[in-house]
């Protein structure tokens, strides 16, 4: 990891520099409008609940957005201080409750938190693509012989797999058949 890509923790603790960070890392080239792309886009005025969160205006398309619309914290009630610590708490593998406890809020709201942050995670992750050689062993599924190894044990058995479908087929026509009420 290159010394640029740390990120100084006590100066995202203001609601400002926490701001100006989102916007210098998610726009390195300049405000882009998230509906059409178009880099003509012009100040519109500020939040009125987060006052460092900036809006915008798109000239080519007269959208309307400001420093989160797209983002996983976009309508979110939490300043982004507080959602800040959270991921930098989550990265420090501490449980929800851990979370709770240190930012005083309520394990349910830091469960949605965490929730909502691991989603937004897996989506900008890059799709896995496999490529080469790839070698599987033999897998035995052990599910639905509780109590009975030996069914398990025969069932592995490749030269018995005659016997097998006979089983099954028994064991079907005693689900499906029904006893006569005469």
């Amino acid at each position: 990891m290159a010394a640029s890509d740390l990120v100084d923790l006590s100066g995202l603790l203001d609601d400002a520099k926490c701001f100006a960070f989102l916007r210098q890392r998610r726009w390195p080239e300049g405000v882009r409008c998230p509906g059409c792309g178009s880099s003509a886009v012009i100040r519109d005025g500020r939040d009125d609940i987060q006052l460092h969160r900036q809006r915008y205006r798109c000239k080519a398309c007269a959208g309307r957005f400001d420093d989160l619309t797209g983002t996983v914290l976009a309508s979110r009630h939490q300043p982004l201080g507080v959602w800040v610590l959270c991921l930098y708490f989550m990265g420090l593998n501490l449980a929800n409750r851990q979370i709770a406890g240190e930012l005083g809020l309520s394990p349910s709201d830091v469960q949605a938190m965490t929730e909502q942050l691991r989603r937004g995670l897996v989506a900008k992750a890059p799709d896995v693509a496999l490529d080469g050689k790839v070698e599987v062993d033999a897998v035995y599924v052990v599910a639905g012989h509780k109590g009975q190894p030996a069914a398990v044990a025969k069932r592995g058995d490749w030269d018995d797999a005659a016997g097998w479908r006979a089983r099954r087929d028994a064991a079907r026509r005693r689900r499906t058949s029904r006893p006569s009420s005469a």
